[in-house]
């Protein structure tokens, strides 16, 4: 009876332990620390390319290699600026390095920058969202790294956003910084797969091609939930906001506010305007770290609260969801001027507008693009580098 017991307690054992976490690229130092060393580095990354819990910058330099230059993207090296927020090159006070803007006035490295170090690196988390604008730094350092004949190293991230596959896919039209390759909102790929898709694909400009080389996670599939150990920009603070931001990003072209100068970022909505159409949650948003001069700063919203409904699970299940748009839009008497040019730049096609404003439903203008999304997901399967 007593072997039986504890028989029954080791089987149950695997379901009481915490899953285990895959370990990112960057932390499998076994695999790109020798090919580093002697050689003058570049790297562009943020305060997500951690090892260990220690900067991947100060890891190098402990281990004696020689860090030349970091490459700053949005939200800049340390990830305090705001979105859109133009960052400046300066000398980084804890390392001395020098810090060069890929942010400012121009968004790609300059190659005569890139062309003074022998090997670039890449470590920055994403979120798995076409228009998260990381994935469009990296297409600049490829570009770089492929005009200076400068090999570059992914150290790849799992994709928090890695389980499905959902939304529009840009039409080249519509191509912008917030959106540069023909792929679907949620591509449900790491950057190191879609490096790997943009050399395949011939993405950079006259099909060039990077000398790539992507050190993979470990212990990663897309149905994992990657749970991640810093918020990876000033607004998404959790994984609440991760799991909501491919359905509230859209709302960065309206006048609704999606909670920027909150506690709960891109986990609610509302306007003032709404306060009379059956809604009783509000915020009032103000400026703070991140949101410097947030919408409709000082004023009272009225709107949805979704930071614990529906669950995450639904979330997930949902996908890329119009109907919050949708909501609100309705609520404000489907104004003409709801949606600005910016739109079209984030849902990528020209559909998506004119349907919710022909009074389309979040579910009629899903099944618009179920075609484009199954045939991406043929397109993106030579790339792949992690089991679904």
């Amino acid at each position: 009876m007593i072997r039986k017991t504890i028989l029954s307690l080791l089987l149950l054992l695997p379901a009481l332990l915490p899953a285990a976490q895959p370990v990112p690229g960057a932390e499998r130092t076994d695999l790109y620390f020798d090919g580093l060393r002697g050689r003058k580095v570049g790297i562009m990354c943020n305060h997500t390319a951690l090892v260990g819990g220690v900067h991947l910058v100060d890891t190098l330099l402990a281990a004696g290699i020689d860090v030349a230059v970091v490459f700053a993207p949005e939200h800049g090296f340390r990830g305090d600026a705001d979105a859109g927020e133009h960052v400046k090159s300066y000398t980084d006070a804890r390392t001395g390095i020098n810090v060069i803007s890929a942010y400012g006035s121009s968004r790609k490295p300059a190659p005569a920058e890139v062309a003074r170090v022998d090997v670039m690196l890449f470590d920055i988390q994403d979120v798995g969202l076409r228009f998260y604008t990381y994935l469009s730094s990296m297409h600049y350092v490829m570009e770089s790294c492929s005009e200076a004949g400068v090999p570059l190293i992914v150290l790849d991230r799992p994709n928090p956003n890695g389980m499905y596959v959902d939304g529009p896919v840009l039409d080249p039209k519509h191509r912008s910084f917030i959106g540069m390759h023909p792929i679907p909102v949620v591509h449900g790929m790491t950057l190191g797969e879609l490096a790997g898709m943009i050399n395949g694909e011939g993405w950079l400009p006259g099909g060039a091609q990077c000398n790539l080389t992507v050190v993979p996670c470990a212990g990663y599939t897309r149905s994992t939930r990657y749970e991640l150990p810093v918020k990876p920009s000033p607004n998404l603070p959790n994984m609440r906001s991760v799991y909501l931001y491919p359905s509230i990003c859209f709302f960065e072209a309206t006048p609704v506010s999606l909670g920027r100068g909150t506690d709960f970022p891109f986990q609610v909505y509302g306007h003032p305007d709404m306060k009379d159409k059956g809604y009783t949650f509000s915020f009032t948003p103000s400026p703070r770290e991140g949101a410097r001069e947030p919408l409709l700063d000082g004023r009272e919203c009225y709107g949805a609260d979704l930071r614990t409904e529906p669950d995450n699970g639904r979330v997930i299940a949902r996908g890329v969801d119009l109907s919050y748009v949708i909501d609100a839009y309705n609520a404000l008497a489907r104004p003409a001027r709801f949606f600005n040019n910016a739109f079209e730049r984030l849902a990528g096609v020209d559909y998506v507008r004119q349907m919710i404003e022909n009074g389309h439903t979040a579910w009629e203008i899903k099944a618009r693009w179920a075609d484009d999304v199954r045939d991406f997901k043929q397109q993106r399967k030579p790339y792949l580098i992690y089991e679904d």
